[in-house]
């Protein structure tokens, strides 16, 4: 389970910078659409012309009302397509600014992730996210194969993250909340993209306070032994997309991977450079 975990963390940069890379909103913006109606629009277009209601259920914790402002409302500016065509083209463009299309190891590095993605779809009942991107076609260039692949092991990961949560009882302000506790997420970004209201962030710490799961705002250790359990299961629910690699697989692709996931990191495709 380590490996696979390993895998997932080192090429996971080479997904989740669409959501940073200026490409991806000035893509958007020639579609009409904003930063935030953008974000649900391009994940949730694999969906097709997705609800704001389809988009509360499977993203988990937005505070509904943004969501509704954005959705179904985009899709009068614009088309599914015509976003993840977008998503899609600032994608290769972030990714070979970052100089990705050039490391060496790519097409090794592509054929155990992509053998990873695939061997997910046996797996698919539940996770509609994954399902959803998965019955959309491959992209031809191999950068985007290795997004693609990555894009939809996130999601297949996320939908089981979703199943676990829900399992356990935990509310979306409670799943945010626990997480800024771990000291791995700022507060202020989780604040203001997932939108909730002050109060309503404050009522629910001082909920898991009252449960002995926070002490200020830092886990105790009951608190981190909950977030744990979540994370553990949450890997658990993961490991069939990565069995199809093996134990030797799953760690070949973790070290594969690395200097992929630190190229988009040090071009500073995440804003952090």
């Amino acid at each position: 389970m380590r490996a696979a975990r390993q895998a997932w963390r080192r090429l996971e940069p080479v997904h989740s910078m669409i959501y940073f890379v200026p490409e991806a909103p000035e893509r958007y913006a020639a579609l009409g659409l904003d930063a935030r109606t953008a974000y649900f629009a391009s994940r949730a277009a694999a969906f097709g012309r997705a609800s704001a209601e389809i988009v509360i259920a499977t993203f988990y914790n937005f505070n509904p009302e943004v969501v509704r402002a954005a959705l179904p409302g985009a899709w009068e500016k614009t088309s599914p397509e015509q976003v993840l065509d977008a998503r899609a083209d600032a994608a290769a463009a972030a990714l070979r600014r970052a100089g990705v299309d050039r490391l060496p190891g790519l097409e090794e590095t592509l054929s155990l992730a992509r053998r990873a993605a695939e061997a997910a779809g046996d797996h698919a009942q539940g996770r509609p996210l994954y399902a959803a991107h998965a019955a959309l076609p491959w992209p031809d260039e191999p950068i985007l194969q290795l997004w693609w692949a990555q894009t939809l092991l996130r999601e297949f990961r996320g939908d089981g993250h979703i199943a676990v949560l829900t399992a356990e009882g935990v509310t979306p302000v409670e799943a945010l909340v626990l997480h800024v506790a771990t000291g791995t997420m700022p507060k202020k970004f989780l604040t203001s993209t997932r939108a909730w209201p002050a109060e309503e962030w404050e009522a629910t710490a001082e909920s898991l306070r009252g449960r002995g799961l926070l002490d200020g705002e830092s886990l105790t250790p009951e608190g981190e032994a909950f977030r744990q359990r979540i994370e553990d299961r949450t890997d658990e629910l993961a490991l069939p997309a990565y069995a199809a690699l093996g134990e030797d697989g799953c760690e070949r692709l973790a070290e594969m991977a690395r200097p992929f996931g630190r190229a988009v990191v040090d071009a500073g495709l995440f804003g952090l450079s």
